[in-house]
């Protein structure tokens, strides 16, 4: 990886490193909105999700979707390509300390899920954890399971509080360990 790549690589791993802006690329999964949508959605000021946005766009990690006229003004509508991440993937990210950063704030983000969970009495779910050794037909085959259910997820996800969909809260990451 060349430092460019590397930069972009960083640059884009700090993006998301936030929980907030983890929330907006779920949220802008399968849907477009824009800045003042994402704002009540998420119960931040304007300013505040714009600049998220910017942070997101700036790191190639969210795309601007179109624009519309609103009250005399053009307002971007933004949306979270997934469907390009299993084909036009960056290349590795570093092993920096921004994956741990990331790590962090995946953290955070899952345990405000689950808090909400619990608050409004979720009802089916499944989590599971791990570090083992498996063979490596076993690990390739996981693998490809959980990229399957991973966007189907993705793709059927809609925007908040569409008719005839419920919340659900999808989080995978799963890496070959090195070896001691």
């Amino acid at each position: 990886m060349d430092e460019a790549e590397t930069g972009a690589a960083v640059s884009a791993m700090r993006a998301v490193a936030h929980p907030v802006r983890l929330q907006m690329l779920s949220l802008l999964t399968g849907t477009e909105m824009s800045a003042a949508e994402v704002a009540r959605e998420l119960d931040l000021t304007h300013a505040n999700a714009s600049y998220h946005l910017r942070v997101l766009v700036d790191a190639d990690e969210i795309v601007v979707a179109g624009e519309e006229k609103i009250r005399g003004g053009v307002a971007k509508r933004y949306r979270y390509p997934h469907e390009r991440r299993g084909q036009h993937a960056r290349p590795d990210r570093p092993t920096s300390d921004d994956q741990v950063f990331y790590a962090r704030a995946l953290g955070q983000e899952i345990e405000r899920r689950v808090q909400q969970r619990r608050t409004e009495g979720g009802s089916k779910g499944f989590h599971s954890d791990l570090e083992g050794w498996v063979d490596p037909e076993a690990w390739a085959r996981a693998c490809e399971l959980l990229a399957e259910a991973s966007f189907l997820l993705h793709e059927a996800n809609r925007a908040p509080r569409s008719p005839g969909t419920i919340h659900v809260s999808h989080t995978a990451w799963a890496f070959q360990m090195e070896q001691p």
